[in-house]
């Protein structure tokens, strides 16, 4: 069987970080996403899809994103059965999430200012100085993969 989903979309609030009862850290957030084709004479249309994380991935969220910011997400779909407050049988759909990526321009994701807690990371390497002599001419392709 296959359940498996991948959205891109904004956030539609700034996620919140909170715990079980047993530790575990969690949070729920929902994503906009826009239709893609768009009826002629009216409006595009948005969906509101709601999503759950569970653990470091919900760190991760509550840590990096803000309300209105892109993010990709992969999870699976999952549903559930409740009472409402009149006694009516709802049922309740969610992406449960199992990772989560940053979508859009560096400006709009804010990754220039990681926050204060955040892991060091060296910045890449530049191999913009290199001059020809640095590469080597292979002889023959016998032995390339491709």
């Amino acid at each position: 069987m296959l359940n498996n989903v991948v959205l891109m979309g904004r956030l539609t609030a700034d996620p919140e970080l909170r715990q079980t009862s047993t530790g575990i850290e969690v949070t729920s957030f929902s994503i906009a996403i826009d239709r893609g084709y768009v009826r002629q004479g009216e409006e595009r249309q948005t969906d509101f899809i709601n999503c759950v994380a569970w653990r470091q991935t919900a760190k991760f969220i509550t840590s990096y994103f803000r309300k209105g910011q892109m993010i990709a997400v992969t999870g699976s779909l999952q549903t559930r059965n409740y009472e409402d407050k009149n006694g009516n049988k709802r049922v309740a759909t969610d992406v449960v999430v199992a990772n989560a990526s940053f979508c859009g321009s560096k400006s709009e994701t804010g990754a220039s200012s990681a926050p204060a807690n955040a892991p060091y990371s060296a910045p890449a390497a530049s191999f913009s100085t290199a001059a020809a002599s640095d590469f080597e001419e292979l002889q023959g392709d016998d032995d390339l993969p491709f």
